[in-house]
């Protein structure tokens, strides 16, 4: 599904992807580059986060991390973790060979975040991921502290079957600036508040709501119209 992606968005982004490497590119950004081999730690599935997502920091309530999880998931312990080419459980991996998994608990632990430093295109106008949110799972995306919006704009299946949905954020205020990206899985209180993620790309065209959404918008806007004109008419 890579490649499929690729050609997608190869007219529309070639530009970005240019331009993004002579500015100080991100990297990694479908987490190909991960290396899960020799785990080590208490429970034998930890690597380092310089291995298993270059070019990535991660935190857990604010802390820097040095090591992640492979292959693996927690029964209540706040982690992230990389899903290679091994893993067998559910959620399955998105796409390609490694999808990041990131798992928030109570607030006590804190949010679960990754980010990387890098400089959005000149001509990048979103920002698009892949995802798959637990059924009680909240996350946030921003770039250098500024909260992006991301909504839903296509759904696929992973080739476990399982569904994803694709998300797309507006970013073309930032364009050409420099700053941290970064994704958070929000300890919400409520239990388990999970996220994988895969598949980031910058892409030259911008977000638009849903027809539904968009509809409700342009709905809304009509009656706050009315009653203006209304309270003038009294």
């Amino acid at each position: 599904m890579k490649t499929e992606r690729l050609f997608v968005h190869l007219s529309s982004g070639i530009l970005v992807v240019l331009s993004a490497h002579a500015q100080g590119a991100f990297q990694n950004l479908n987490f190909e580059s991960a290396n899960l081999s020799n785990p080590s730690g208490p429970l034998l599935n930890e690597v380092p986060i310089t291995n298993a997502l270059p070019g990535w920091g991660g935190t857990i309530g604010g802390v820097p991390v040095t090591q992640v999880w492979a292959n693996s998931e927690s029964g209540g312990e706040a982690i992230i973790s990389v899903f290679g080419p091994n893993w067998n459980g559910e959620p399955g991996i998105i796409d390609g060979n490694y999808s990041v998994y990131l798992q928030a608990f109570n607030a006590g632990q804190g949010n679960v975040s990754i980010w990387q430093n890098g400089t959005i295109p000149a001509n990048a106008r979103s920002v698009e991921f892949d995802a798959v949110p637990e059924p009680s799972g909240v996350f946030s995306v921003s770039f250098d502290g500024n909260s992006l919006s991301p909504v839903v704009v296509s759904a696929d299946q992973n080739a476990f079957g399982e569904t994803y949905d694709v998300y797309g954020a507006n970013i073309g205020a930032y364009a050409g600036q420099t700053g941290p990206l970064e994704f958070t899985a929000i300890a919400t209180g409520l239990g388990e508040s999970a996220t994988e993620l895969d598949d980031i790309t910058f892409s030259t065209t911008t977000v638009t709501p849903e027809p539904n959404t968009l509809a409700l918008v342009v709905m809304g806007g009509l009656a706050l119209a009315v009653r203006h004109w209304r309270g003038k008419a009294s």
